[in-house]
């Protein structure tokens, strides 16, 4: 099916005192409207469309601005500031400002605003807002790795198949592989770990999907590769082409996607065997990974953790670990944020983002997530709609039900509502009526009462009533035959003339 995608942005430019460039084209305030086409293909088309208002400080805002430091302005402005899901604002600080450092021209803040140095005019001006909203928004490589369903292959990028796919819910599993309890007694302090580093971003990414956390120690679960001793270093090596086939033997083993109706994702972390210490993985230039992890696209990470083998050979076993939970969870923590696309692009140099903190991820970093979802999510709506109309069209009996027909009309209601919502700028509501669409489509294309047709074409029928009927048929048949053979014969005897 085709679809026809605006997405409004709305930005705010103000103008600090002594920061209004000369070439303005009117008086402030005004409104100014930018369109950019994001191609996609030939049955969906994409238009950005960038609403600006640029104005000057009100008074409060000045007075939030006279501080010292970018960090304490962004945090008075923050309160000051629309607050609304999508929306971005720009304070346009003097050339002069000691907010900026040396060097820097723009200052990203955690929430949804951003510091720009003023100097060179409106065309220098642009070009930088553009960057900051490529930035804080979407670009047209996340747009299009939302849609990747509906791309061919060679018009995406590397990383265009390597975020979670949109859901209405996640499962995290965190797991301790132990191959080797007779030598290490392993302690891990997940629970306190998962409220201290995990919650904090979950809770910031409640807005996005459910998410439900769970944890395991697994014993004896040794990875699928044999590694690698090397003499130099005197230690084991785990070749970046032999990962992939590490995952497959312990993921047997995790148990837990099996019965889950959504993605879970997977973070382990393996103590190696006391005969493979210490274990070391290589990149493909055959460097260590300072980590000692890596992930796997959609799937989750792993994070091998060498324990220190103890000076005298009389230690007794198995040696007590406790595993420091804080440099485990910087890992796993950076390698959610890759699963679900919110990884760090390359900026010019004289960028500034602000460090999220506790939260995990920034306001707008929140946004673009909720930008490609929503978009995502209305490809997906538009998808399994017309699989089902497709479907019912082969099977000419089907009797479809009311409730079915309604989960139709309230998905194909949802998912108009949340376009028209993204061409006004509405994010949050418009993220909220694509889930609801997702919901209703797919009661519908699930629905009871659709499936037992599915699994019960012509073919079958006939193979099911034949043995019933044939028995019966039989002498039936051949009686109609007889009386069919007599009345021939009837016909053909020439009646007697007295």
């Amino acid at each position: 099916a085709s679809a026809q995608f605006q997405l409004a942005v709305p930005v705010a430019v103000v103008f600090a005192p002594g920061s209004v460039p000369g070439d303005l084209p009117r008086p402030l305030p005004f409104r100014d409207v930018q369109e950019m086409e994001i191609s996609v293909n030939l049955r969906t088309s994409i238009t950005s469309r960038y609403e600006t208002v640029y104005r000057s400080t009100t008074a409060q805002e000045e007075a939030a601005l006279d501080v010292p430091t970018a960090r304490e302005a962004d945090a008075a402005l923050h309160l000051l500031q629309d607050a609304s899901l999508g929306a971005l604002t720009v304070y346009v600080v003097p050339e002069t400002s000691s907010h900026l450092p040396q060097g820097i021209s723009v200052y990203v803040g955690k929430h949804r605003s951003a510091l720009l140095r003023a100097g060179g005019g409106l065309a220098t001006l642009r070009t930088r807002l553009q960057q900051l909203t490529q930035v804080m928004s979407f670009t047209a490589s996340s747009i299009a790795a939302a849609l990747s369903d509906r791309l061919p292959d060679g018009q995406l990028g590397p990383d265009a198949r390597r975020h979670l796919k949109s859901s209405l819910g996640y499962e995290i599993t965190f797991s301790l592989l132990n191959p080797d309890p007779k030598s290490h007694a392993v302690d891990w302090d997940i629970e306190d770990a998962v409220n201290r580093y995990v919650q904090p971003v979950l809770d910031k990414l409640s807005l996005v999907a459910n998410f439900s956390v769970d944890s395991q120690i697994l014993y004896y679960a040794v990875l699928g590769v044999t590694p690698r001793f090397d003499k130099e270093s005197s230690s084991f090596l785990l070749s970046a082409h032999s990962l992939p086939h590490v995952i497959n033997p312990v993921e047997a083993r995790l148990g837990s996607s099996a019965a889950s109706l959504y993605p879970v994702l997977n973070f382990l972390l393996y103590v190696p065997e006391r005969s493979h210490s210490p274990l070391y993985i290589q990149d493909k230039d055959g460097a260590p990974v300072s980590t000692n992890a890596f992930h796997s696209p959609r799937w989750g990470g792993i994070m091998v953790y060498n324990v220190e083998t103890p000076a005298s050979p009389q230690a007794s076993l198995p040696l007590h670990v406790d595993v420091d939970m804080v440099r485990v969870m910087e890992v796993f923590l950076a390698q959610l944020r890759l699963l679900f696309g919110l990884s760090r692009e390359e900026l010019p140099p004289e960028f500034l983002l602000e460090s999220p903190g506790n939260e995990g991820l920034a306001d707008w970093e929140l946004d673009r997530l909720l930008w490609a979802h929503t978009v995502e999510n209305i490809a997906t709506v538009s998808t399994t709609l017309t699989s089902l109309a497709q479907l019912l069209d082969k099977i000419g009996n089907i009797v479809i039900k009311d409730d079915v027909a309604s989960e139709v009309y309230r998905a194909v209601t949802s998912a108009q509502s949340a376009m028209a919502k993204l061409a006004v700028g509405h994010l949050h509501s418009a993220f909220q009526a694509s889930k609801e669409a997702v919901t209703s489509s797919e009661r519908a294309f699930f629905d009871p009462s659709l499936l037992h047709l599915l699994y019960f074409p012509d073919d079958q029928k006939f193979a099911i009533y034949i043995p019933l009927f044939l028995p019966m048929a039989v002498p039936i048949l051949l009686s109609l035959a007889k009386i069919v053979r007599e009345a021939r014969q009837r016909k053909k005897e020439p009646t007697k003339m007295d």
